[in-house]
């Protein structure tokens, strides 16, 4: 009797072990998540900052192009408004369209390509993409590698267990249009 006794508190103490484990483990993938998206946040903010003061170094040049200027700023605003990662990627879309037709106003305007305010800005521009697209490819892997754990065996019995601890993440997606029309920086 004391065997047995002896038995069940060892499996009953393993499956403790093992649902600690696999729940830390858990908690891990999904801060590591959260902490990329924020990563994403904080690219996606900078190229927020960055585009009134560059529409305005254009405007000067080409003060008859107002209505690009406007779908830029439009852009921004309802890129910076959206807070659910899928409508946020549908919105960067559109920004990142409404920068390349700035760039291809400045391809108009030769001495706006010449000036050295436009090129640091179009540097700076041209950095912070490749910086998105950096966190997006992480922030894409650790929701991978989330989910992954979550269905998988046998993380998915203590997500079950504990479904409001674990939400999912979607994957921050933009068209691949939209990245092929980021301008390149030909100074």
């Amino acid at each position: 009797m004391t065997i047995a006794l002896i038995v069940i508190a060892a499996i009953i103490f393993l499956v403790l072990v093992v649902f600690f484990v696999i729940f830390n483990r858990l908690i891990r993938l999904r801060n590591r998540a959260k902490n990329a998206w924020h990563q994403i946040d904080v690219q996606l903010k900078r190229r927020y900052d960055l585009l009134p003061e560059f529409a305005r170094v254009v405007q000067g040049y080409a003060q008859h192009e107002k209505e690009t200027f406007e779908s830029v700023t439009k852009a921004r605003n309802q890129a910076m408004n959206e807070s659910n990662v899928g409508q946020k990627g549908t919105a960067e879309d559109g920004l990142t369209g409404a920068i390349s037709s700035v760039f291809m106003v400045a391809e108009n305007y030769p001495s706006l390509k010449a000036d050295q305010e436009f090129r640091n800005f179009a540097k700076e521009i041209a950095t912070t993409e490749n910086r998105i697209a950096g966190a997006r490819k992480y922030y894409n892997g650790a929701v991978m590698y989330y989910e992954n754990a979550c269905q998988g065996f046998p993380g998915n019995i203590v997500v079950r267990m504990m479904k409001s601890r674990f939400p999912t993440f979607e994957y921050f997606e933009m068209q691949d249009r939209a990245l092929a029309a980021v301008p390149g920086v030909d100074i």
